[in-house]
């Protein structure tokens, strides 16, 4: 009998082998930190063997899936001491994708599964209004928006027109009550009925949802780039709600166990005080910096997480180290703070710089977390092309329009464009542009990939602008709150100039600068590392290729190694 769902906390998780291929990387990496006796909420995993079944079967479930839901529901119930759709100590969930190889942003997600009317008030009489009805409001928009295909804009201007220019930390609960009942009532005046209020409906609609995604067109179009199988699947993990949004001694954050832009061994990452995951992962505000040195080294005013919450940030750099010694790799973490208290939410391989994955292989041998033969089968041909790429000529004249953060490096130059399809146009005729967005969501994944370059106003080393950027090797600066866009005349204004859409323009993505014009170009200087690492290529190689072109050599010697495995 095929078992469709895992059950994981208290330390207890299945230990599968190949567990991302049954799991997915998130469910996979959850399930190891569970074991390690890590802070994980407690939640399970449907099987990517559920997502096949429901795709051979005309999206339906099997007739056992509803008992095996039930059961794993009561465990989750069990380890939290909370109830599902219950009003005295409400359970909440999360309803996550996650396929074997990471695709991050491709697939949808739905937060605060659980929450009515009834949950909601029991929420606010025991953590506050604020809170709770904050907390209901991104789920009403949420679920409609991926659940039940409603348009985000219309829950935007809801907010927009009662938030009316506040910082959302000003405002009070009555207004966030107010903006739920708006919202209720632009769903059942679009759809004709109520906002769903039984929690087990939600459940099970946002298990449908996550895996409908899984064929979505961002995501169809994400999996022909990587190569990633259809058949693969997406597993879903189901987890209790854990809330970066109760206040000032909370928050939601992204780390990574080294700076994924330089290499640096040295936890890094950005969080945002009272907030949820999305976020910071949308990019919809720009977030302030983990540690103090790189507050101090980006000029930031405001409080790194280690001055604001020195307690947390302590567990958090200690926990970044014991993963990286067990997965021996970089690790992407998400985590989330309630009232002080740490909770990791996902750990994965990072997505780094070719010249941070080059730097952070070297140093690992030296470290004895690897070895030589080990580190030339990581690192990949493709980033020695990166690391070999021009870079801008020290010389050069450079009439600096805007800056930002420098989240993915390199250099590119290209005319403006202001949307996902004018980027697609504008590579169909051979011509290189610049992507300029507020921020990027899973949409602009095809624009992405048409522009040379990516820039944003919005977000910072963990949005998804910079995720899929670094992945794709292309030149990305975040975080440019200098630039205006001007939609009504197709241009970005910056300190009172005018730049038209095509108007050519460079991208610095080492210095985070976004320059007026094409900038002269020289070879780059290559690290040490380069060298250190070659020198290891040609000895294991036995010196047969040393005329041949670095990235090359590299292609022989790991096809030799492979063989011999």
């Amino acid at each position: 009998m095929t078992q469709w769902i895992y059950v994981f906390g208290d330390e207890r998780a299945a230990a599968l082998d190949n567990a991302a291929l049954y799991l997915g990387g998130k469910g996979a990496g959850l399930a190891q930190m569970t074991r390690l006796g890590l802070p994980v909420p407690p939640g399970f995993t449907i099987t990517t063997e559920l997502c096949r079944w429901f795709y051979a079967h005309e999206r339906r479930f099997p007739p056992a899936l509803s008992q095996a839901l039930a059961t794993a529901l009561a465990a989750v119930e069990r380890l939290t001491g909370r109830r599902f759709g219950k009003t005295a100590y409400p359970l909440l969930l999360s309803v996550r994708s996650g396929a074997p190889v990471s695709m991050p942003g491709q697939m949808d997600t739905v937060l605060n599964v659980g929450l009515n009317d009834r949950t909601v008030a029991a929420l606010a009489a025991q953590a506050g209004a604020q809170f709770a009805y904050d907390s209901y409001r991104r789920f009403i928009h949420m679920y409609s928006v991926l659940v039940l295909g409603m348009d985000t804009d219309v829950f935007e201007a809801i907010l927009d027109e009662v938030q009316a220019g506040r910082e959302m930390e000003e405002m009070p609960a009555a207004d966030w009550q107010e903006i739920c009942r708006r919202y209720k009532a632009r769903v059942e005046g679009e759809l004709g009925e109520p906002f769903p209020q039984e929690p087990q409906t939600q459940l099970v609609a946002a298990v449908r949802a996550v895996l409908t995604s899984w064929m979505s067109a961002r995501a169809t179009l994400y999996r022909s780039l990587y190569n990633i199988p259809e058949s693969a699947g997406t597993a879903v993990t189901v987890q209790a709600m854990v809330f970066g949004n109760m206040g000032q001694r909370s928050a939601t954050g992204v780390a990574y166990t080294r700076n994924p832009a330089t290499g640096e061994n040295s936890v890094y990452g950005e969080f945002l005080p009272n907030a949820q995951g999305d976020d910071v992962v949308s990019g919809i505000r720009t977030p302030q910096q983990i540690s103090e040195k790189a507050r101090l080294a980006a000029g930031e005013q405001r409080p790194s997480l280690e001055r604001a919450m020195p307690e947390a940030f302590a567990a958090l750099r200690i926990t970044a180290a014991r993963l990286e010694r067990h997965y021996r790799a970089v690790q992407d973490i998400e985590f989330t703070i309630e009232e002080g208290r740490l909770w990791l939410l996902q750990t994965r391989k990072a997505h780094c710089t070719s010249a941070a994955s080059l730097k952070i292989a070297v140093a690992m041998v030296r470290e004895h977390l690897i070895d030589r033969r080990e580190v030339v089968l990581r690192v990949e041909a493709e980033g020695l092309r990166h690391l070999l790429a021009p870079v801008i000529d020290p010389a050069a004249q450079r009439v600096v329009i805007a800056r930002g953060l420098p989240v993915s490096p390199g250099v590119a130059t290209g005319r403006l464009v202001f949307s996902s399809l004018a980027a697609v146009e504008a590579q169909a005729r051979g011509e290189a542009v610049i992507l300029v967005r507020p921020e990027t969501s899973p949409y602009d994944i095809h624009g992405m990939n048409a522009a040379a370059a990516i820039v944003t106003i919005h977000g910072g080393v963990g949005s998804h602008a910079a995720a899929i950027a670094r992945g794709m090797g292309k030149p990305c600066v975040c975080g440019a709150g200098e630039i205006y866009i001007d939609k009504d005349e197709n241009g970005m204004r910056v300190a009172g100039k005018f730049y038209e859409h095509g108007a050519p323009v460079s991208v610095d993505g080492n210095s985070g600068e976004i320059l007026a014009g094409a900038v002269a170009l020289r070879a780059p200087d290559l690290p040490a590392d380069f060298t250190t690492f070659m020198q290891w290529v040609d000895e294991l190689d036995e010196g047969e290729n040393k005329t041949a072109k670095p990235d090359a050599r590299l292609v022989h010697v790991q096809a030799r190694l492979r063989e011999n495995a």
